[in-house]
């Protein structure tokens, strides 16, 4: 049988990610407050004084995508605002200490294993690392192979290996139909979720289970690391080897920079699709644990099960009194008698049910985002991969701000809200950032500009706010890398208006699972929109350069050269999923698997 290309990565280590400094929080707070003033400063100026008269129309509307681009930076500063770790606590000895039922016997634990189309090599893994889990005392943990594909090479591994095996006579909702299957065939006090590529660490139960000794936790969420992401190497490095320079050098240091900023990879052949989701975990859901508003992103992480069928009831009972059956509440032995639904069918079945769990002021759930990786996971190596992801977070997310939104909710506090907004708001700006995207376009081709003049007052009050802004960002980061998240905000515009067209159309979101595997020769017809666009960006900067040169009225040096900037940055990150596009899975030889033991504890 050949070798998984992952085998070559077995010996990885996960990174140990530190809190916040009280340095790195005091900086982070001073740029913070001093790029907010000045972005505020810049917009009073733009729509006050600013706005060019002649072409008033197309200027109210980049102001326009400026301010909403700027209102979105204020909701990502309280988002990630803060740490606010969860003190981590032992393992419970006993059902008591775990907040149950008050007895002493033992806590169990069912560790969920997922899977639809994937094969027995990437299926294997999970399951064996699963079986190596560090069981606390007093503690009984069972495993369970939930097959949505119903395939025989399944139940023969599932059989195998001795652990529990589950399939479904049909797929009906995808995932969280599978998990829903699984929990009502399953009696565990917890339950572990995992995808068919979640290889939990030994560690995942005692440094989990911990959290459920505070009765009102419902869920822990546990970072993703893709431990497959090629290593590559430096820029300064690669660019040495192209001209024949040493890395340390000027030119290869300079150039470096340039080209890291740009593309956003900090290195040359890793993380071709941008997959890292190290900011996005250590910074953002990290920070939201300050005010219970860390969200479940399913795999790796531990339910607890009375809340999943807490919130069931609860969503029965919401949808019987809105049939206009009940004024108040139904009966409980009506609610009793109706199939109950503890993960509801949606793309986005992880941050529905989040949603609906935290804004139960009755029960007061809340959740636990815990910051060490306890399991690792394999990242989208193909662009059918990428492109099925990213439809599928976009349009989850689409279909929940427009037909269920939880800033509606009486019961999430108005910090929580805040938190979801800022994800949705993320979201939004596929409807303003082809604005900004396309501007230097307009300007080059017609000489109709979005500010009355770029004279020295306008750069005066602009870069202030740039340049304070990135400052601040870079201070509270940690280290991570912010090129990638600027690369997708541009390339995925495409999938995510893609995704908020279908839900407007009505159409709810495909469930389709991410492929696990490479797969390659199918990545070009997903980055036609952006070959498109870049051939019109570059006749507009040709457009721009004859126009100037020949003297055309309304066209000035000035106006060329501040557009041909922004479109030549805009080009670099129109240009880079191109790029991911045409990768390969390079030829890696295997090195021997080491077990991942005493990783940390």
């Amino acid at each position: 049988m050949k070798t998984p290309y992952f085998e070559v990565f077995e010996n990885r280590r996960p990174s140990f990610y530190p809190p916040l400094s009280e340095r790195q929080r005091t900086l982070w707070h001073f740029w913070t407050g001093a790029s907010l003033a000045a972005g505020a400063l810049y917009l009073c100026w733009r729509w006050a004084h600013s706005l060019n008269p002649e072409a008033l129309g197309f200027s109210v509307l980049v102001a326009l995508a400026e301010t909403l681009f700027f209102f979105g930076t204020a909701l990502v500063a309280f988002d990630i605002w803060d740490e606010g770790d969860t003190p981590k606590q032992a393992p419970p000895k006993n059902r008591s200490q775990a907040q149950l039922d008050g007895t002493s016997g033992p806590v169990s634990v069912d560790v969920f294993v997922t899977t639809f189309d994937e094969p027995v090599s990437v299926v294997g893994p999970s399951i064996r690392d699963a079986k190596a889990l560090r069981v606390p005392d007093d503690t009984r943990v069972r495993i369970w192979l939930l097959d949505d594909g119903n395939r025989v090479d399944m139940a023969q591994l599932a059989a195998s290996q001795s652990i529990g095996y589950f399939a479904r006579a049909t797929n009906e909702g995808f995932k969280a139909g599978n998990l829903r299957n699984g929990l009502m065939h399953t009696s565990g006090d917890f339950v572990v979720i995992c995808d068919a590529d979640t290889r939990l660490l030994p560690t995942f139960l005692q440094n989990t289970l911990g959290y459920f000794r505070d009765p009102k936790v419902a869920w822990v969420q546990t970072p993703h690391w893709f431990y497959d992401l090629p290593e590559g190497q430096s820029w300064p490095r690669w660019l040495a080897q192209k001209i024949g320079a040493k890395p340390h050098q000027l030119v290869p240091q300079l150039f470096g920079r340039v080209c890291a900023t740009f593309t956003g990879l900090q290195r040359v052949g890793t993380d071709p699709f941008l997959a890292d989701p190290s900011v996005f975990f250590d910074v953002i859901q990290r920070r939201r644990n300050r005010n219970g508003a860390s969200f479940c992103c399913g795999a790796g992480s531990i339910h607890r099960r009375e809340a999943v069928f807490d919130g069931a009831l609860k969503r029965k009972a919401a949808a019987l009194v809105r049939s206009s059956k009940f004024t108040s509440r139904p009966p409980a032995s009506l609610l009793r008698a109706h199939v109950l639904e503890p993960y509801r069918f949606h793309v986005s079945e992880d941050l529905y049910t989040s949603i609906l769990l935290h804004e139960d002021r009755v029960a007061d759930w809340t959740s636990v985002y815990h910051p060490q990786t306890e399991a690792r996971m394999l990242s989208p190596m193909s662009m059918d991969a990428w492109a099925g992801q990213r439809l599928k977070y976009a349009g989850g997310t689409f279909d929940i701000a427009l037909r269920d939104n939880p800033l509606w909710r009486r019961g999430l506090s108005w910090r929580q809200k805040l938190h979801y907004g800022a994800t949705f708001w993320s979201y939004l700006s596929v409807l303003w950032a082809p604005i900004l995207l396309l501007a230097p376009m307009v300007s080059l081709v017609t000489a109709i500009t979005p500010v009355e003049a770029y004279s020295v007052e306008f750069f005066c009050y602009f870069l202030p706010a740039v340049i304070l802004g990135e400052v601040a960002m870079q201070t509270t980061c940690k280290g991570h890398a912010m090129g990638p998240g600027r690369v997708l905000s541009v390339a995925a515009l495409p999938v995510h208006l893609h995704a908020l067209a279908c839900v407007l159309r009505g159409q709810r979101p495909r469930f389709a699972p991410t492929p696990k595997l490479p797969i390659a020769g199918t990545g070009m017809r997903h980055v036609m929109p952006h070959f498109i666009v870049l051939i019109v960006m570059g006749v507009a900067g040709g457009i721009g350069v004859w126009r100037t040169l020949e003297g055309h009225v309304g066209f000035s040096a000035a106006l060329l050269w501040v557009n041909l900037f922004w479109l030549t940055c805009n080009m670099m990150l129109v240009a880079r999923l191109m790029a991911a596009a045409a990768w390969r899975l390079p030829r890696l030889s295997c090195t021997k698997s080491i077990p991942l033991e005493d990783v940390h504890v």
